[in-house]
């Protein structure tokens, strides 16, 4: 007699499933911001990779594990730029007029004159009108880590000012009541009042760090 075995087709359980489609969802959200954009230099540092997604695949929080691996290499990024390291630990010190210093609060140029000295050894003019005369205009499909981004928020050009950080993302202090934070320049509000950006180049620290030499 003849026994004829009959393979069970594989099924997933709820929970894989559920699962994939949370990692899948988090995938969009985490590089929604990348498309329909070309590359850049550094632009994809925080890319995801077989490693993240297995790491998500077998953790309780699979959205949370991806969100904390992609903050972490940006963040690796940010330590291969002073500018933007010094700059992303001010984050959430709250706006002030005038301010300079996480003590005090900052405003737009105060927190990018303070982040200049401290991470470049540069010291930027107090205002960001006169910090749009500084280093080299450049275009803004040129933009790189580091650059300064200016906007139009006062009805007069270069009245406010930023870090870019790629990806389309700046740092900045945004107004009264805010903190400094991270934002989108492809935001309508800020896409229409764009004006414009500086690299602050290699004669300009170049100076710097020989001032620095002369005062020690």
């Amino acid at each position: 007699m003849h026994r004829h075995f009959t393979r069970t087709p594989y099924r997933q359980g709820p929970g894989s499933v559920g699962r994939g489609l949370v990692i899948a969802a988090a995938l969009c959200v985490l590089l929604a911001g990348c498309a329909g954009t070309g590359p850049r230099p550094g632009s994809d540092t925080g890319a995801l990779d077989s490693e993240d997604l297995a790491q998500a695949a077998s953790s309780a929080d699979p959205i949370g594990t991806l969100v904390t691996r992609k903050l972490t290499r940006e963040r690796q990024q940010a330590i291969a730029d002073p500018l933007i390291s010094e700059a992303l630990d001010q984050l959430g010190v709250r706006y002030r007029y005038g301010g300079s210093s996480p003590d005090t609060g900052f405003d737009c140029s105060g927190l990018v004159a303070y982040t200049a000295e401290r991470a470049l050894g540069l010291k930027l003019p107090r205002n960001s009108s006169a910090m749009a005369l500084m280093g080299t205009a450049i275009e803004k499909k040129q933009l790189q880590p580091g650059d300064l981004v200016f906007f139009n928020t006062l009805g007069r050009r270069y009245s406010h000012v930023g870090i870019y950080l790629g990806e389309n993302r700046f740092v900045h202090s945004p107004s009264s009541g805010g903190v400094v934070r991270i934002e989108k320049m492809t935001l309508a509000y800020w896409s229409k009042r764009y004006n414009g950006a500086r690299r602050l180049d290699g004669g300009l620290l170049a100076s710097a760090r020989g001032d620095t030499a002369r005062q020690q």
